[in-house]
């Protein structure tokens, strides 16, 4: 006999399901048109339909589906996507803030042995196990938040065995989380200290020793390149890129960070997107917004450098679209905290609840090439998370400090992530293979089919 796969879940006060928004520009707050008194009914990992509660129970008894009915105050919206990570890494570049914050400069900080290749030697001494159960850590910090889909990067290996261990880390941890990790191979970082090759000569040793092992081993479809002074140029990225190209692999850019270096690099080679963006000007935003190119912010570095943020708002204006990731590194962006960041950048850019919830949503999805997530949305998979209030507008109004309840992946919830003072109201743990934990709230019900 086969298992019942279908769940209704309900009724949420406000459902934010960010369907039928468009890819690219400004978005105003209109748009959203929350369902009231609604409810989502699931069948496996994928959502089978949405609409109002009431009128969902019919059905889902129809479909013998168990249902959940949740009797207090809750606002349902997609599950976050993180499309820009450093999650995998090893050691602490806490002495680095502190100079930073001393009035220390990038080059000083690296000649006192802080920056990127303080990270990079920690890194290469642990193991792949080691790095494995950091990135898990990592990653199930981020489910915590509700963040169910996650970018993550190599990066601090640089070298073509270093960074093949890391990329087999990443898919070791994405093993063991419910979270979807997406890898990307940034072995085209900065040029290693212990390198005593060129530029040029470095990203052909890549390209001609890693990507196949890449391949073989199915370790990633992407491939992203810092393009910034101290880095590598344009000029030395394009052969290295037209390599990618051939092989197959999808391209994503770090770009204009601390000058207009990148973007026209990820135009020029269609690259999924074109990451950070601080030192963007307007020829590089109309360049963008005239492209299929996702522009990323990367608040969290600006917040952790004390730079600028990327000019969200002229980007929007402009008729680009607009993911925004919280760049969690070791060095400039440790907070790693995707919502927070998310709501200040909304602030200081003048951005609309509909433009920041679609920054992190479905936005970043297209960045990650990851059609099927994002929304909620029928046939679409069932990731979605429940806040603890009965207006939408509270998540971003809060910057951070209101907490997921519930958090669903593939159709599953996986409360057993969450912290446990953030559910102590609202644990809806559930009796069945499909879910994790066991259903015992005082406020919700279960009603089985």
């Amino acid at each position: 006999m086969k298992e019942n796969t279908f769940l209704l879940i309900g009724p949420f006060r406000q459902l934010i399901t960010m369907a039928d928004l468009p890819d690219k520009g400004a978005l105003t707050d209109d748009l959203l048109q929350p369902v009231i008194e609604a409810g989502i009914l699931m069948e496996d990992e994928k959502i089978y339909k949405v609409g109002i509660f009431s009128e969902l129970i019919k059905e889902a008894q129809t479909l013998h589906a168990a249902i959940i009915q949740l009797n207090e105050d809750v606002v349902a919206i997609p599950g976050f996507i993180d499309a820009h990570t450093h999650i995998c890494f090893a050691g602490s570049r806490a002495n680095d803030y502190a100079m930073r914050n001393a009035g220390k400069s990038y080059l000083e900080i690296a000649a006192a042995g802080g920056g990127i290749w303080d990270t990079v030697q920690h890194t290469r001494k642990a193991s792949m196990e080691e790095l494995a159960a950091l990135t898990l850590q990592h990653a199930n910090r981020h489910l915590q938040e509700g963040i169910t889909t996650i970018e993550v990067k190599s990066g601090y290996g640089l070298s073509a065995a270093a960074e093949l261990k890391i990329l087999k880390a990443i898919k070791k941890a994405a093993e063991q989380t419910p979270a979807d990790l997406i890898p990307t191979c940034l072995a085209a970082h900065i040029l290693p200290k212990d390198y005593n090759g060129t530029h040029e000569d470095y990203l052909q040793e890549i390209s001609h020793q890693l990507f196949p092992m890449i391949i073989e081993e199915q370790l990633t479809t992407r491939i992203d390149a810092f393009i910034e002074e101290g880095a590598f140029a344009a000029e030395q990225i394009t052969p290295y890129f037209t390599k990618a190209k051939e092989l197959g692999f999808h391209l994503t850019v770090h770009a204009d960070q601390f000058h207009p270096s990148g973007s026209a690099v990820a135009v020029q080679f269609a690259a999924v997107s074109a990451d950070h963006l601080e030192a963007s000007g307007e020829k590089e935003i109309q360049l963008l917004a005239k492209s299929n190119v996702v522009p990323i912010a990367l608040p969290g570095a600006s917040i952790g450098l004390g730079v600028a943020f990327a000019p969200a708002r002229r980007l929007l204006d402009a008729g680009a679209s607009l993911a925004i990731a919280s760049d969690w590194n070791p060095g400039s962006a440790p907070m790693g905290d995707l919502l927070t960041q998310a709501a200040i950048l909304g602030t200081f850019e003048k951005l609309s609840n509909a433009e920041v919830l679609a920054g992190i949503t479905y936005r970043a999805a297209n960045a990650l090439q990851c059609s099927d997530r994002g929304k909620i949305q029928q046939g679409l998979l069932a990731d979605f998370i429940v806040f603890p209030t009965n207006n939408y507008q509270e998540i971003l109004y809060q910057q951070g400090r209101l907490k997921p309840t519930q958090v669903w992946k593939r159709g599953k919830l996986i409360n057993d992530y969450l912290n446990p003072s953030s559910t102590e109201n609202n644990r809806a743990y559930f009796a069945s293979s499909r879910l994790s934990g066991n259903y015992s709230s005082n406020n919700n019900s279960l009603i089985q089919p």
